[in-house]
């Protein structure tokens, strides 16, 4: 420990991000990371806005990203909130609209930056059991919160919960806000932007990461009622007035745009997901319902850890979470049609082994 730190650093648990490996040969599946590459016309706005604009700041507003967002989810402008990638909006959600008077809650199996958030901004929290099917149970949050914050589909399960029961949610927590996660619904789930309307407590994050395949321009999202906007824009003003820059803009607003380019990848990794499950059930493992870009799977007689190390000197690597419960499960993404072959072929070989 630093002697220069602050008491509140110290007690830090830092959330850890997936391994990216410097070799360019390793076929990797750990991160969720679209194994397709962006729009073409996303590559050709970013590389038109390198120019001497540069030397200007950015809107601060990125006016243009959230009217493209806006038109994309059927909602308006004002109803939109764009940040430096999905975290830091979820990051600015934490500190603006969760109430300390009462428990933040989210489940006990799910993205793990939910907990290192609450410690950060001096939450108090307490995590909601997955059911005995790893499904996040909504009817075990009707209860005393200071909001309640779940990814659906879920991470690092896959499985997606109905809208209808996120309605119910909703409109028996009315005085709390409702924040659902979205960072993986392009690939088999139905936003709950459709609730917007209905629900002034609802506020849904996104990401351009996953399905629009820029995860190395960091941008994200929040959908939601003007207060709940206003809430995160007064955080974001107070701590960064310019988190997006020309480049990032640019090439989002373009991918947005471009729903051809993005309607057709998402279904080739929809396809491919489904062609892993069906291979990995062939091979006796257990896979999860997945909704998201990425299978949760465990064997009945190979141990997780191991599986992952043979994976790893095939020079395929995977996700493996060390958690109770979910310790014999591995998190693979969905590759291209030969990534996840290579995978098939290769976990056919040590399980033969």
């Amino acid at each position: 420990m630093s002697r220069f730190w602050s008491p509140q650093i110290a007690e830090l648990s830092p959330y850890v991000p997936g391994e990216q490996p410097q070799s360019r040969n390793l076929i990797k599946l750990n991160t969720n990371e679209m194994p397709f590459g962006p729009s073409p016309r996303a590559l050709e706005a970013i590389s038109a806005c390198a120019d001497d604009s540069l030397r200007l700041y950015p809107d601060p507003a990125s006016t243009r990203l959230c009217k493209a967002f806006a038109d994309v989810q059927g909602i308006r402008a004002s109803q939109v909130f764009v940040g430096n990638g999905s975290d830091e909006v979820l990051a600015h959600t934490f500190r603006a609209l969760f109430q300390p008077t009462a428990p933040l809650l989210f489940p006990d199996i799910s993205y793990s930056f939910y907990p290192v958030y609450a410690r950060f901004f001096d939450l108090n929290y307490q995590t909601v059991p997955l059911n005995a099917d790893f499904e996040v149970e909504l009817a075990d949050y009707h209860r005393e919160n200071g909001g309640i914050i779940f990814p659906n589909p879920n991470a690092p399960t896959g499985i997606l919960t109905p809208l209808s029961r996120i309605a119910a949610l909703l409109a028996d927590n009315p005085d709390t806000v409702v924040v659902v996660d979205e960072a993986y619904v392009d690939f088999g789930g139905e936003s709950a932007t459709a609730l917007i309307a209905d629900y002034p407590n609802l506020l849904v994050v996104q990401t351009l990461s996953k399905s629009r395949a820029l995860a190395g321009l960091r941008v994200g999202a929040a959908f939601g009622h003007e207060d709940l906007i206003e809430g995160l824009s007064r955080v974001k003003n107070s701590f960064n007035s310019y988190p997006l820059g020309r480049l990032s803009e640019a090439g989002a607003v373009a991918a947005l745009e471009d729903a051809d380019w993005f309607e057709r990848s998402r279904t080739m990794v929809i396809r491919n997901r489904e062609m892993l499950s069906k291979g990995l059930g062939g091979l006796g493992f257990e896979v999860l319902p997945s909704a998201a870009n990425f299978v949760f799977a465990r064997h009945p007689s190979e141990p997780a850890l191991e599986l992952q190390s043979a994976l790893r000197q095939r020079d395929i690597i995977v996700r493996h979470f060390s958690q109770a419960r979910i310790d014999q499960f591995l998190r693979i993404s969905v590759g291209t049609e030969e990534h996840c072959a290579a995978l098939l072929e290769a976990l056919q070989e040590i399980i033969a082994g």
